[in-house]
């Protein structure tokens, strides 16, 4: 299990993360979802022990992170962003490497190699070298790197960025397999699709404070049983809401590229959305629909999406 209580850590004069609390418990996967800047690497950091944090407590499998360092980092594997590799070894050679530092040898150590090789998809380019690979295949194997000692918790620091479709799909069919073994799991991501897929519980974090937790299903609930209309165009008059609210229309955003709204059944009701916007605001281009989802809650929740936070 890992837990975190009142956590803040301040650099300088900015506060990179301000008192959050959190716990990811045996076989469950919690999510920190948010842009990048948001805390989210940061937490990571402190967790791992590599930052130490400025206020706040942290444990690992019942081990204080500051007072029983040893004891709490036996228990933990890290996926970085950065990646951990030598690329002039091969993969093989990098599993060897990292799990004789974590204290395997022998056939044990053989037998874990060939399994995390089989769970990331590589056990057929084992012995090349790592330089030869793509981007995705490293980022399978540092992942590879980080479970080959089984740890009972995990730290995933946006895993999948810039990866192909196959190696995402590996990546994340791996960390279900972790769940499904019991070990407690942090993921944080910018994808909002990962996290409806993966998290059992999830914490939406901006500016390094949390501003919403729960269930993905509870902060689905926050938006309502209401669809996300994104109109793209030139539009004009940004000023005058009256024409949107008359439609009982939520504004998450409105400006002079795109207007996103939340609208109850959507589809049927089209055509007067489209009227009403080109009539009052400007032409519209592009229209999509959708279910409302988290990147959803976030811009109602900060007036901004999530691939324009900064």
């Amino acid at each position: 299990m890992i837990e975190i209580k009142n956590l803040s850590k301040t650099f300088a004069n900015i506060t990179a993360v301000d008192n959050i609390s959190l716990k990811a418990k045996a076989g469950e996967i919690f999510g920190l979802l948010g842009p990048n800047g948001a805390g989210k690497s940061t937490t990571i950091n402190c967790i791992s022990g590599l930052v130490v944090a400025s206020e706040g407590s942290i444990s690992i499998n019942g081990f204080n992170v500051a007072s029983q360092a040893i004891k709490a980092k036996q228990s933990l594997g890290l996926v970085p962003q950065e990646l951990a590799l030598y690329e002039d070894l091969s993969a093989h050679e990098n599993l060897v490497f990292w799990g004789s530092a974590y204290g395997l040898s022998g056939d044990e150590l053989e037998q874990r190699i060939q399994e995390v090789l089989k769970d990331v998809g590589l056990e057929a380019r084992q012995k090349e070298p790592v330089k030869q690979f793509s981007g995705g295949m490293k980022r399978r194997l540092n992942f590879a790197c980080a479970i080959l000692h089984k740890p009972a918790a995990l730290l995933l620091d946006e895993p999948t960025v810039g990866v192909d479709p196959q190696s995402r799909e590996h990546l994340l069919q791996a960390i279900i397999k972790l769940k499904k073994a019991g070990t407690a799991v942090i993921y944080t991501t910018h994808y909002m699709e990962e996290a409806e897929r993966l998290c059992d519980n999830l914490a939406i974090i901006d500016g390094g404070i949390i501003i919403a937790s729960g269930t993905v299903a509870d902060l689905r609930a926050q938006v309502g049983e209401r669809d996300l209309i994104t109109l793209k165009g030139d539009f004009v008059n940004l000023d005058n809401k009256k024409a949107l609210e008359e439609m009982n229309a939520e504004i998450l955003e409105l400006d002079k590229q795109e207007i996103r709204l939340l609208i109850a059944e959507a589809s049927t009701r089209l055509s007067e959305v489209l009227e009403t916007i080109n009539s009052v605001y400007g032409k519209v281009t592009q229209v999509t629909i959708q279910q409302a989802n988290l990147e959803s809650l976030f811009i109602k929740l900060t007036g901004r999406a999530l691939r324009d936070a900064s």
